[in-house]
């Protein structure tokens, strides 16, 4: 049976002056997926998930949600019909509680609109629950740690209703205990029923939530593939990963295999 594709880009390109920073890119994001999408800095990926959510516009191509063109929409209405995000900057209410941070994803989400603050209120206890900050719900942001910081993110994001999220390195600089709690909370999120793109770094991660891994580089595909196939790509290892890498990669699962 051919899976459902829940979002289709077809040649999103976004040119900056002279400078494509995203060049013709063609993805689809299957239902119920967890798409990984990595490269090295520079390479497009946070500019190519900005054009998706309505953050910055489009220069050229199309974008398809559950088959509806959706191509340069602003971000609210993006929002609205169930596609959310995270920043690879957190982006706090500063001088809000979590609670209020949470609410205000609450009320402008994909059925948002419909909500009173009360209502809003209501429904974020659930989620700051969900993702373990219910002794801190009464704080302020500014008093949070970056793993803390990096999980409101994710209760904001989670607040809209997302039937599709793209996560922007929310594992960037936790620690290894960290980033394996934040990997169960992805798959948590995944199992929740809704459909994730994953930007990251942490390729321990990459190889243990997603189903899929997209490439990008310069701006363009380079390769796709699973996990294994990826990490093994001749191109993708001498454009990012590097040798070293490689060869550790292979011992580690050398070892697994023999365990």
């Amino acid at each position: 049976m051919e899976r459902e594709v829940i979002l289709e880009s077809q040649s999103v390109t976004k040119h900056f002056g002279g400078l494509a920073a995203v060049e013709k890119v063609n993805m689809k994001i299957y239902q119920g997926e967890i798409l990984g999408l990595i490269g090295p800095n520079g390479a497009g990926k946070t500019t190519f998930v900005n054009i998706i959510t309505g953050m910055i516009p489009i220069t050229s191509g199309k974008v398809y949600f559950k088959g509806r063109d959706i191509t340069g929409w602003p971000a609210y209405k993006v929002g609205r019909i169930g596609i959310a995000r995270t920043f690879q900057i957190v982006k706090p209410f500063r001088g809000m509680s979590v609670r209020e941070n949470v609410a205000v994803g609450a009320m402008f989400g994909h059925t948002g609109h419909t909500r009173s603050s009360k209502e809003a209120l209501e429904k974020v206890d659930e989620l700051i629950d969900f993702v373990g900050m219910s002794h801190l719900k009464d704080r302020y942001a500014d008093e949070l740690t970056i793993p803390y910081l990096k999980r409101l993110e994710l209760a904001k994001a989670l607040a809209m209703e997302p039937e599709l999220l793209f996560l922007d390195e929310v594992m960037a600089g936790l620690h290894t205990k960290e980033i394996e709690s934040a990997m169960a909370l992805v798959r948590k999120i995944n199992e929740r029923g809704v459909t994730l793109l994953v930007i990251e770094h942490v390729m321990k991660a990459i190889v243990g939530i997603t189903n899929r891994v997209f490439v990008m580089n310069f701006g363009q595909e380079l390769a796709q593939g699973t996990p294994e196939e990826v990490l093994n790509h001749p191109v993708v290892i001498k454009a990012y990963l590097g040798e070293k890498f490689a060869q550790r990669h292979m011992k580690q699962k050398a070892v697994a295999a023999k365990v």
